[in-house]
């Protein structure tokens, strides 16, 4: 019986030592990395934001582009002939990628430079319209159309003349 004591306990030792040695046993596993490059987002302009040709007589008012090309005027302003439009954009990148749109948050500026003479553009909207994953580059491409509205003063604020200036729009994939 003494033999079988001291064999049960000789195995019982060795089985308690195995599995202290595997408790301590390191174990190495080797990860993945990935990472895809996609197209740049890359913004053309198309069409100029054109407000076309008018006149504002005695008090003035507003002249409004929607995105699709509409024109209207008012207050005490005289729309005359001619082109005006809306701005357009070409949104190029990554298939199928979405994008958001963000129009200016401030007013722009634009000046007669005969006279320094100023306009306030404001009041901006596109389509899709303004916001976080409203465009989805089908192909590869997407066609924004931008509008504003033109605040004018009276003949005496803003006399005849040409009046530009820029403004600036950001398109960021999400």
């Amino acid at each position: 019986m003494k033999k079988y004591s001291v064999l049960f306990l000789f195995c019982l030792s060795a089985t308690l030592l195995l599995h202290v040695q595997r408790a301590n046993a390191q174990s190495t596993v080797n990860g993945e990395i990935f990472a895809e490059v996609v197209s740049a987002l890359t913004a053309a302009e198309m069409a100029q934001l054109n407000f076309g040709k008018f006149s504002p007589t005695t008090q003035g008012g507003q002249v409004l582009i929607t995105p699709e090309g509409s024109r209207m005027a008012t207050g005490t302003i005289v729309l005359s002939q001619g082109p005006h439009q809306a701005a357009g954009f070409i949104i190029t990148g990554e298939d199928n990628a979405t994008f958001s749109i963000s129009l200016p948050t401030q007013p722009a500026t634009i000046t007669n430079l005969a006279n320094a003479k100023t306009m306030i553009v404001d009041d901006w909207i596109s389509i899709p319209a303004m916001g976080t994953g409203v465009g989805i580059l089908a192909g590869g491409m997407q066609e924004i159309k931008v509008g504003a509205t033109l605040n004018v003063g009276s003949m005496e604020d803003n006399p005849v003349g040409l009046y530009s200036g820029t403004y600036q729009i950001k398109f960021d994939y999400n």
